[in-house]
């Protein structure tokens, strides 16, 4: 019964090492492929529970996304100054087949080859420009060019790059104090120049906006004269027909509007002829009398 019970147990060890070696899992965070004999026979699998042969091997490797951050770094301008420059980098892996025929099991040697492909891109957009250049523009002005050059790098690895920014750029201690003078010189430069632009912009627009309001100005008092004389002429006219009708009483009318206008103010001296028409009506309110 004993050695019955012990070939039983035996069996069940037989059988249970062959299935731990013909299955395998795939975790939400991973990625898997299945060779044999260094040939890769499948990929992409999915999360979960999965058969192989016993000769054949899995791999895995991480599925999420990769961050590094490399400081210190030293790159020179088309000028030959020297600038540190601190950058991080984001990746994933793309294909998980070709990044195993590439790396392997070797997981910084990839995280390696993605940061010295942009940091060569880096290098190449710093040396076509000055420190100027690079200081006044956007950060993504100058690796946006890196950017899709080490995509594609990327790429054929079986990676790829999601992210990759500067984010520091300083310079060495030396000549730091020694090139923001130069650059506060050249800038200060620029301002006087864009100051000056801007005061004779100022003076043309300030000369059109008079030029226009004097424009405007006499137009508006050529209609207003216009206008007038019109209305003028209009009610001339209508007065005329109006007095017309009673001459003796537009006389009296005028008469009176003038001693209105001009008696009875202090101060005022008058040399007129007791005798002249301009009393006609103070001597007699019919205005027979001359």
């Amino acid at each position: 019964m004993n050695q019955l019970l012990q070939k039983i147990l035996a069996g069940v060890l037989v059988v249970g090492f062959i299935a731990s070696t013909c299955v395998f899992t795939v975790a939400e965070n991973e990625l898997a492929v299945r060779s044999r004999f260094q040939e890769i026979i499948q990929s992409n699998y999915t999360p979960g529970l999965h058969f192989k042969l016993p000769i054949d091997t899995v791999r895995k490797y991480e599925r999420r996304i990769v961050s590094e951050s490399f400081v210190g770094e030293t790159f020179l301008t088309s000028e030959n100054r020297g600038l540190i420059v601190d950058y991080f980098v984001k990746w994933r892996i793309r294909d998980e087949a070709r990044y195993a025929q590439t790396f392997g099991t070797d997981t910084l040697a990839a995280g390696q080859r993605i940061a010295d492909i942009v940091k060569d891109g880096i290098k190449n957009a710093v040396a076509q420009r000055t420190l100027e250049e690079i200081v006044s523009a956007e950060r993504t002005a100058f690796t946006g060019d890196m950017f899709s050059r080490a995509s594609a790098t990327a790429d054929a690895l079986g990676l790829e790059l999601i992210d990759a920014r500067v984010r520091t750029i300083g310079l060495p201690p030396d000549v730091e104090s020694r090139v923001y003078a130069s650059m506060q010189q050249s800038f200060g430069r620029l301002a006087r120049q864009l100051r000056g632009e801007g005061e004779k912009d100022a003076l043309r627009i300030r000369a059109e906006a008079d030029r226009r309001r004097m424009e405007i100005i006499s137009e508006a008092t050529r209609e207003s004269l216009k206008i007038r004389g019109d209305a003028d002429a209009r009610a001339a006219n209508v007065y005329s027909a109006a007095y017309g009708r009673n001459p003796e009483f537009y006389a009296f009318y005028r008469s009176i509007q003038a001693y209105k206008t001009s008696l009875g103010k202090e101060g005022d001296i008058m040399v007129v002829s007791p005798e002249s028409d301009f009393f006609r009506y103070l001597r007699d309110p019919a205005g027979t009398k001359r």
